[in-house]
Order: structure tokens, then sequence, then C-alpha cells
């Protein structure tokens, strides 16, 4: 039987409010079209977060809020939709990261929206931390005793930073963000990669953001070719195996018209994931 990348999507991980940010849409489209290209995926159904989970990395009042649709969310609003889908945008997160510590390879979780949400706060298209709620309850569960989330999303990751911060966990989590730190020269980035997953070594996982929106003609980026970011997953992907730590990746942002443009990175991000664990020509 041909092995597969599994890839945790239910379709109550999609909303679509009123933005700017197509992040909540992303994970039915994401899906649709790698099935249609014939990618070697297999859709597994995502187990859904518990409030209780959400209080691992959140302040219970916000998240009682949101799912009351009483506070604002990431999105500026108080959409019910959002709020609804918000469960299994995280859980997918849990549940790609625990596919990947079974196997000790790699799974996805077609999501976004993460890093900018904050202990007691959203913004940024971003209501929960998927990642750090993913850190949290493995922890909790026993399952890890640290994990290292490397976040290559074009922007800082905020709200992960300060989750770590209001909680004292940064002896849980090794958290390295990239995002603009080598906006003037990619090639030093992307030597870079390397060395930063070597320092993953003292971790049981690896969550790593994938964000397209370091792209060139990105709105909200701006320095990385299409084929320089396949060269960062084909290097993050290659060294995560290389070194044999599980890794569990989201797609992070993204923003280019047409959005074609977007999902275009996104699957070249797939390729370098199956061409680093299920061989070179596995996907073709």
């Amino acid at each position: 039987m041909k092995e597969t990348i599994p890839v945790f999507y239910d379709a109550r991980q999609v909303s679509q409010p009123t933005s700017f940010s197509p992040s909540a849409a992303k994970p039915r489209k994401v899906v649709e079209r790698w099935q249609a290209m014939s990618f070697p995926i297999s859709l597994v159904a995502p187990q859904p977060l518990t409030e209780a989970q959400l209080r691992l990395a959140h302040d219970a009042d916000y998240v009682r809020g949101i799912l009351d649709c009483r506070a604002v969310n990431g999105f500026g609003g108080k959409d019910p939709a959002v709020a609804a889908s918000l469960l299994w945008t995280t859980g997918s997160m849990l549940s790609a990261a625990r596919c990947a510590l079974a196997s000790g390879r790699v799974a996805v979780s077609p999501t976004s929206g993460f890093h900018h949400a904050g202990h007691n706060w959203g913004g940024g298209f971003c209501t929960f931390n998927g990642l750090m709620t993913t850190v949290l309850s493995l922890v909790a569960s026993g399952e890890v005793r640290k994990v290292a989330i490397l976040d290559c999303d074009e922007h800082f990751g905020d709200g992960t930073e300060d989750i770590i911060k209001a909680l004292g966990v940064r002896n849980l989590v090794r958290h390295v963000t990239t995002g603009l730190c080598y906006s003037r020269d990619p090639d030093a980035f992307l030597a870079t990669l390397p060395s930063i997953i070597a320092e993953f070594l003292d971790c049981d996982l690896i969550l790593y953001q994938a964000g397209a929106d370091p792209h060139v003609d990105d709105p909200l980026g701006g320095w990385l070719t299409t084929d320089q970011l396949f060269e960062r997953d084909r290097r993050v992907f290659g060294c995560a195996r290389r070194y044999g730590i599980p890794i569990a990746w989201n797609l992070a942002g993204g923003y280019q018209d047409p959005f074609h443009e977007v999902l275009r990175i996104h699957d070249n991000t797939l390729r370098a994931c199956a061409i680093a664990f299920l061989g070179e020509d596995s996907w073709r």
C-alpha cells in the first residue's frame, strides 16, 4: 500500500468572516486542490479541542467570551461561524502533532490563524493560539517534555511569546520566529535553517508554521521568491527527518491576490514534505 502524508481536516474547520485575510476559508481550498492534484495525502478526521484544553493556554474568561460570541475574535468581530470553527482548527493542530509523535515522522494541519493570539487577547486574524494549546495539551498528558515552534510566517509570533511569558513556560517551549529577521539576506536565512533545527535536538516535536506571506509578491511580505520558499521547506523537512524529530506543520499566512498564488506556495510546501518523507518521485 502506498505511503501517504496524513492531513487532519474536517469541514467544520472552515469559516468565512468578512476580512482581508483568506485564512479562515483556506483549509477547504487547500485540501480540495491537493486532492485534485493527486498528492499522496490521506485525510484524517481531527478531534476538536475542548474548552478545558483551550484554558491551558488562554484566560478562562477570554475563552468563554469568544465561544459565547461576547468577546471580539481575531477578525475583529463576533461571528458565530468563527467561534464554531475554533475548536476544530486548534484540534486539527493537536491531532496532527499526536500523529507525528506516534509515527515519528510528519503530519499536516491545513490551518492558519494562531500566532497572534495571546493569553487573553486575539488579533491579526488569530483568536486562539493552536500552537501553544497543542504544546500545553501534550505536556499536560505526558506525551512530551518540550516542543519546538519554528514559526516561518512573515510576522513575529507575538501571541505565542505572550502566552509563554504569562504562564512562565519557557522551559517547555523552544520558540523561534523568523519573521523579518533575515529580510535583507535570503541566502543567510536559508543557510541558517539547519543550525536552527539542530538546536531542537532536546525537543520531542517540531511545530512548523510554513507561512506563504514571506513571498516577494505578498502585500504583507516581500523577501523570498517561490523557489526560495520551496528551498526553505525542503531544508526544514530534510533536517527534521535527518535528526529524527517528528514534525507537524500548518499553513500560516498568505495574502496574495489572485489567491491561487498563495495556494501554489502551499502546494510546494507539501511537495517538499513528500520529497523528504516519501521519496523524490512519490508525488509525481
